[in-house]
């Protein structure tokens, strides 16, 4: 199998940055904990994208540690990240968010 590049788009970096301050209130230890446990989650999306369920059209993967989603799209070569958002949220609100973030926009390498 070989491996995907996994390209995280602008608005799912930010979803990360959202999350590290949510959890930075308990302290700066649990803010990186959470990054480092996302990063990895997204990271092995370079040989497990594809396998996951398909939620409001696009592939969702749960994170192993944190309430969080992982929703991205696949080509042949790439993985797109187009959003990680906390699973506790109103699911109208996380199908809102992805109906913005239209996956299909998303620029070709």
């Amino acid at each position: 199998m070989i491996p995907k590049t996994v390209v995280l788009l602008d608005e799912a970096i930010s979803d990360l940055d959202s999350g590290k301050i949510f959890y930075r209130v308990h302290g700066d230890w649990l803010a990186n904990h959470f990054i480092n446990s996302l990063i990895a989650d997204i990271e092995s999306l370079a040989l497990l994208a594809g396998v996951h369920a398909k939620k409001w059209g696009v592939y969702r993967a749960l994170s192993k540690r944190f309430p969080f989603a992982i929703y991205y799209e696949v080509d042949r070569n790439n993985v797109f990240v187009i959003a990680v958002l906390d699973m506790r949220r109103d699911p109208t609100q996380v199908q809102m968010a992805l109906t913005k973030r239209n996956p299909k926009s998303h620029p070709q390498s």
